[in-house]
């Protein structure tokens, strides 16, 4: 069973995406083993400069790189990442798994990941060229990766 661990910066607040975020765990128990870890994120003050940027973010990501398993695939959701259909995604994940057990996606917190963040990691992936708040991309990739195995199996999902 392939073992997806998805990494993030931030606690989900709002009872909405929980009940997603939930919902959308429940049903992928069925096709693989999930771990969502929720790192913290750093406070961010009204006037950042862009030194202050990249302290935050260094901050943010050498936590998540601690938090890696060992030989894990790693995606990062990225803006500057590959854009994929659901069916691209779908095959993706089929292939990742044929050579890995683990894979680890990647959300960062609103001021996004760093560049040595991002090297260490196989794959980069944007959902949309727009911005959402990293909480709902959370529920997106939920969403996208139970379609894909849905689509990898064969089994009915609303279009």
């Amino acid at each position: 069973m392939l073992n997806i661990q998805i990494i993030c910066i931030g606690k989900i607040k709002e009872k909405y995406l929980k009940d997603a975020i939930n919902e959308y765990s429940k049903r992928l128990s069925k096709y693989c083993k999930l771990e969502i870890l929720e790192l913290p994120d750093e406070k961010i003050p009204d006037k950042l400069s862009e030194k202050l940027i990249d302290e935050i973010k260094e901050k943010e990501c050498s936590n998540i790189i601690s938090h890696f398993k060992k030989d894990s695939y790693k995606i990062a959701l990225d803006l500057k990442g590959k854009q994929l259909s659901s069916v691209d995604f779908s095959k993706k994940l089929e292939d990742i798994s044929l050579i890995n057990s683990n894979i680890t996606f990647i959300i960062g917190g609103s001021l996004g990941l760093n560049e040595n963040l991002l090297t260490t990691c196989q794959e980069k992936i944007c959902f949309s060229k727009m911005t959402f708040p990293h909480q709902l991309i959370r529920v997106f990739l939920l969403e996208q990766i139970f379609r894909g195995f849905k689509i990898s199996n064969n089994e009915t999902y609303h279009r």
